[in-house]
């Protein structure tokens, strides 16, 4: 039987956002903020921080600051997004959307740019050097600034590399002179625009007694826009849309059934169930166990900054007489 060989998922919205700015503007929590979100992040000061520990250098702010020249000097003046590049790439087949953390100037923006094109998107974060100079002071990080001066070395180290014009390019820009919680808020609300509230992976096996098109057709059925990989017999499709298996779930009945499935399935962020690959060739939905015969449909349900509950009120709400008592148009 042929098998098609995708390598890799084309997304319909996949999306690189990269926080540019001065040292301690509030990068790191902007990225911080993304991982809680469950946007994973790509630190571009990793690659630099792993280079002074290969070397056998003490981490400071002086040496990392050396080898970062040093890689430019080298490798070209993008030479870390360079290095980052396959970091992203492995991030976005897992999710979709990925946080750039650390760009330091043009000639990065530039690769980054050429790499990923429209869906690459830059925010820049300003900040006042007294601001920075005391966000230094209370974090305390082995290689951050010790003085005003050296907060203004650093600044100056950076802006020779082009990050000036990096911070002009900006798509976005978002201030970060006030409070923490007004910041954070700023950048959740930010990133809700890029992210998914909900992404599902399907995957199964693809047994010799099977039609490959039969098990296309089973998951299309429940999840029309999916996009596939097929490859060593196994099948993996992903969506983020969840209205055909909702209608399915209301127009069988079977919401407190789905709804007790989902509660069992649960592991923090995700939750996943399995379902009989052959009734949903028919366009049913049937739920069965892990070891059933012929591979079941295993259905992961990802949350991305989503409330477990709403969640559920959304596509499995509880019901009274066989009627929802409490349900969400959207999540």
């Amino acid at each position: 039987m042929a098998k098609i060989l995708i390598h890799t998922f084309r997304f319909r919205s996949m999306k690189i956002i990269a926080f540019v700015g001065l040292p301690l503007s509030g990068k790191s929590t902007a990225s911080r903020i993304a991982e809680d979100m469950g946007i994973p992040v790509v630190v571009m000061g990793d690659v630099v921080r792993e280079e002074v520990r290969r070397r056998g250098l003490e981490l400071t702010d002086r040496n990392a600051g050396r080898i970062a020249t040093e890689l430019r000097q080298g490798e070209g003046m993008d030479a870390i997004a360079k290095r980052c590049i396959p970091r992203i790439r492995r991030k976005l087949e897992e999710k979709g959307v990925v946080v750039i953390d650390g760009i330091r100037g043009i000639a990065e923006v530039e690769r980054f740019k050429r790499e990923f094109g429209d869906d690459f998107v830059l925010i820049n974060i300003e900040a006042p050097a007294d601001v920075r100079f005391e966000r230094a002071v209370r974090r305390k990080r082995a290689d951050d600034v010790r003085t005003v001066e050296e907060l203004k070395n650093r600044d100056e180290r950076e802006l020779s590399w082009g990050m000036g014009d990096a911070m002009k390019m900006a798509d976005i820009t978002v201030e970060n002179a006030g409070n923490m919680e007004d910041f954070e808020e700023k950048i959740r609300a930010l990133l809700r625009h890029f992210l998914p509230r909900v992404e599902v992976d399907i995957e199964t096996k693809i047994h010799p007694t099977e039609d490959e098109e039969k098990v296309r057709k089973a998951i299309l059925n429940l999840f029309p826009d999916a996009e596939f990989v097929i490859e060593n017999d196994t099948v993996i499709a992903r969506t983020s849309n969840l209205s055909r298996f909702r209608e399915l779930l209301r127009m069988q009945r079977i919401l407190d059934t789905a709804r007790s499935m989902f509660i069992s399935g649960r592991a923090g962020s995700r939750i996943t169930v399995y379902l009989n690959k052959q009734t949903a060739y028919i366009s049913r939905i049937n739920f069965t166990e892990e070891d059933a015969i012929l591979s079941p449909l295993k259905v992961t349900f990802r949350l991305f900054d989503t409330d477990f509950e709403k969640f559920l009120d959304y596509l499995t709400p509880e019901t009274r007489d066989g009627k929802p008592i409490k349900e969400v148009d959207r999540i």
